[in-house]
C-alpha cells in the first residue's frame, strides 16, 4: 500500500459563495435546531440534497470518498459558512450549521458527517473569536475555501506520534486516523505527543498544511457504515512544524479546558448529522408502510418510532441550546453535560432507524430502498467520543468530585 502525495488531493476556488442554481425543494426546514427558518444557508443546503443523494449509493458500494458532493459544498462557500460575516465569511450561527448538517444527511450521510468534521474545527475557532481570543485560520478558510481536517477524537487526552524540538518549532512524525474528508484537506488540525519535554510528557496541538513534505494519504478506511467518509489515515514523515504553527502546548494526560471547547462545539453538530439520518429513515419507513399502514401493530411501530425521533431532536436541540451560538463556558460541567446527550441521542437516532426497519416491512430489509444504509451508517455515532461506557464513567466521577479522566 503506497502512500498518495497528499498534495495532489488539495483543490481551492476562491472565496466567494454562491447559492445551489434551481427551484427549492418542498420545505423541510428542522425547525428543531431553532435555526431562523428563513436562513439561506438551510434552503441552499435543501437544494443540495438531491444532487448529493443520486451520489451517494455509489460511493457507500464502492467505499470511496465523496469527493464530488464535497466539490458542491466547496463551490457554494459551505467552507466558510460559521467563519464570521466580518471576516469574510456566511456569518452562519451554530444552529444554522447544524439545521445544514441535517439537511445533508437526508441526501449523503458520508457528506454529512465529514462536513461536520470540518466544521467543528471551524466553530471552535468561532468560539475564541467569540471570546476575544485570536482565531487567524477563520479568515484564511473565508478566503480560500479552505477544508480543516480534525484528529481529535483519535487523540483525546494522550495524544499520539513524536514530536522533538529543534530551532524554530518541532519535527514529527505520526499516523493519524480517522481523518474524516482528509483526501479533501488543506490544513490538518491535530495534536502530537512530545515525551522529551522539560516539564514532562506535553501534547502540543498544531496545524499542518497537507502540502507540507512529509505528509501523505494512505487509503484505510473501509468500514461497515459512513463508507464514503474518506476518513483515511493521514501520516506525517519528519514534518517540520513552525513554532507559529503550534496553538497551544498542555500536558499529557490531563484534563485541559480546551476538550470543553471541542466538545461542546462540535457534538451538536456531529448528532445533527445522525438526527438527519433518522428522519430520513422515518420518512421512507413511512412512504414503505403503503398498504399495510391500515394495520394496527404498524400504526403502533410508527408511533414509537416518531417518539424515538423526537427524543433525539430534543436532546440535540438541548446540546444547541447550550451551546448558546458558540458563546458558552468550557467548564468541565458543560463538557459533561455535552457528553450525556451525546449518549442518550445516539441510543435514539439508532432506535429510530431499527424500528424504521420494522415499520418498512420487507422491502425496507432490501438494500435499494436505502433504509438498510441508514441503518448501517446510524450506528457511527456509536464511535465518536465519549464511548457510553466512558461517557458514564467521565460523568459520574465529575458528579461524586473525582477526577473525571480515570478509566476515561
Amino acid at each position: 500500500m503506497t502512500v498518495m502525495d497528499a498534495s495532489q488531493s488539495n483543490r481551492r476556488t476562491d472565496g466567494a459563495a454562491r447559492e445551489p442554481d434551481g427551484a427549492s425543494a418542498p420545505p423541510s426546514v428542522p425547525h428543531w435546531t431553532g435555526a431562523d427558518p428563513d436562513s439561506r444557508w438551510i434552503a441552499a443546503a435543501r437544494r443540495l440534497v438531491p444532487r448529493l443523494a443520486e451520489r451517494a449509493a455509489q460511493h457507500d458500494r464502492d467505499g470511496t470518498f465523496v469527493t464530488d458532493c464535497f466539490d458542491e459544498l466547496r463551490a457554494h462557500g459551505f467552507m466558510s459558512l460559521l467563519v464570521p460575516t466580518e471576516l469574510g465569511g456566511g456569518g452562519a450561527s451554530h444552529a444554522e450549521a447544524c439545521a445544514v448538517l441535517d439537511e445533508l444527511a437526508r441526501g449523503c450521510p458520508s457528506t454529512s458527517l465529514s462536513y461536520s468534521m470540518h466544521s467543528h474545527v471551524v466553530g471552535a475557532q468561532v468560539w475564541r473569536h467569540r471570546h476575544d481570543l485570536p482565531a487567524p485560520v477563520l479568515s484564511k478558510v473565508a478566503a480560500g475555501q479552505l477544508t480543516l481536517i480534525s484528529t481529535g477524537a483519535s487523540d483525546w487526552i494522550e495524544s499520539s506520534g513524536s514530536a522533538v524540538r529543534v530551532d524554530g518549532g518541532f519535527r514529527v512524525s505520526a499516523r493519524k486516523m480517522p481523518a474524516s474528508a482528509c483526501p479533501a484537506g488543506d490544513m490538518l488540525v491535530t495534536s502530537i505527543r512530545w515525551d522529551s519535554a522539560p516539564e514532562g510528557p506535553q501534547v502540543i496541538h498544531c496545524s499542518v498544511p497537507f502540502a507540507s513534505d512529509g505528509v501523505g494519504i494512505l487509503p484505510t478506511w473501509d468500514t461497515m457504515g459512513m463508507r464514503g467518509t474518506g476518513s483515511d489515515t493521514v501520516v506525517l514523515d519528519d514534518v517540520f512544524v513552525p513554532d507559529e504553527s503550534v496553538a497551544l502546548i498542555r500536558p499529557a494526560g490531563a484534563w485541559h479546558p480546551v476538550w470543553s471547547i471541542v466538545l461542546g462545539t462540535a457534538l451538536p453538530l456531529i448528532m445533527s448529522t445522525y438526527v438527519g439520518i433518522a428522519g430520513a429513515a422515518a420518512t421512507r419507513a413511512i412512504e414503505l408502510a403503503g398498504h399495510r399502514a391500515e394495520r394496527p401493530d404498524v400504526a403502533q411501530l410508527t408511533g414509537r418510532m416518531l417518539n424515538r425521533l423526537t427524543a433525539a431532536r430534543d436532546t440535540v436541540r438541548a446540546m444547541i441550546d447550550a451551546a448558546d451560538d458558540l458563546h458558552f463556558d468550557n467548564t468541565p460541567e458543560a463538557a459533561a453535560a455535552a457528553l450525556t446527550r451525546k449518549s442518550n441521542a445516539t441510543e435514539a437516532c439508532i432506535d429510530t432507524v431499527r424500528i424504521a426497519l420494522e415499520v418498512g416491512g420487507g422491502a425496507a430489509y432490501g438494500r435499494q430502498n436505502g433504509i438498510e444504509r441508514l441503518f448501517r451508517d446510524v450506528h457511527g455515532a456509536l464511535y465518536h467520543p465519549l464511548s457510553a461506557t466512558r461517557q458514564e464513567q467521565f460523568t459520574g466521577r465529575l458528579a461524586l468530585g473525582l477526577d473525571p479522566l480515570d478509566n476515561a
